[in-house]
């Protein structure tokens, strides 16, 4: 159902042979569509206040200093919208999935950085106070040497893996969970992602894993950190989200289709997930050039 058949691919000029390539570049205007890639990347935006960005499914206006980390296969862009400045910098970090060599990420002290790539999937926007922390380094990468920025860019990544104030921009990114082998979480993922359309009680899910209702409200909020309604949602909303960007569909359709059959329930949790209502978002999303 995680459709990337009408986003654009773009083929990265990243070789195999390169660990990383960094673009900087002062632009009077982003008009790149909609898109993804295989690589992780880095996009750190200096004198952009009133651009859009959109990562996943979510959809801000950005300050004047943006740090954001987008994982691979993430459609993500960064829009025209209210900006006024002529001139805005932005350097662009893009590695291959391979330079996080998981046998090397796994030593203790390369750890947090290993944890960042694996929440990078959701897409982390970091706060102004580590971008402006980070905008001299970022600034200063391109006259560097390869070395030396191999360095600086170490330097970057672990600073981005301690950082505090880190936010997730896009919604649980369910299809791109890892899980150990008959985890009993594994079992509710694959039966909720196959019915979410359908009615689901908490009683339903709770008896495929031999839980009583009660031991498995205590499971789901320990390893989700939400009750199960919420858990249940949000995967709806998820869904329903990407829908509104992608399908030529009314608000009403992809509500029912997403599993709810109460339309003013469906703003309802949408807004409360979302910040924002459907119709809103179907619009920001309006001006966003997409492949046809």
């Amino acid at each position: 159902m995680n459709s990337l058949e009408n986003i654009l691919r773009e083929i990265t000029p990243l070789s195999p042979e390169d660990s990383f390539l960094v673009f900087d570049r002062i632009k009077t205007s982003f008009d790149f569509p909609y898109h993804y890639h295989p690589e992780i990347e880095i996009n750190f935006i200096y004198k952009g206040k009133g651009y859009r960005r959109m990562v996943g499914d979510h959809t801000g206006e950005i300050g004047d200093i943006e740090l954001v980390l987008v994982g691979p296969n993430l459609p993500h862009c960064w829009a025209n919208y209210r900006c006024k400045n002529k001139k805005t910098y932005e350097i662009v970090v893009q590695f291959n999935q391979d330079f996080f060599n998981q046998s090397l990420m796994q030593k203790n002290i390369l750890k947090p950085i290993n944890n960042l790539i694996k929440e990078s999937i959701r897409g982390i926007m970091f706060s102004k106070e580590t971008a402006e922390r980070l905008k001299e380094s970022f600034l200063n990468l391109s006259k560097m040497n390869s070395f030396e920025s191999f360095i600086e860019i170490m330097k970057i990544l672990n600073e981005l893996a301690t950082a505090e104030n880190k936010t997730l921009l896009s919604s649980y990114s369910i299809e791109l969970e890892t899980f150990v082998d008959n985890d009993k979480m594994k079992i509710v993922h694959d039966f909720v992602h196959k019915n979410f359309e359908n009615k689901i009680t908490l009683d339903d899910v709770a008896s495929l894993i031999n839980m009583s209702s009660v031991t498995f409200n205590r499971f789901i909020k320990k390893r989700t950190g939400k009750t199960f309604v919420n858990y249940l949602n949000e995967i709806r909303i998820s869904y329903a989200a990407r829908w509104l960007m992608e399908k030529n569909l009314t608000i009403s359709e992809i509500a029912f289709e997403a599993g709810f059959n109460n339309i003013a329930n469906f703003n309802k949790v949408f807004k409360a997930i979302k910040k924002t209502t459907p119709t809103e978002f179907k619009e920001q999303f309006k001006g966003v050039k997409k492949i046809e």
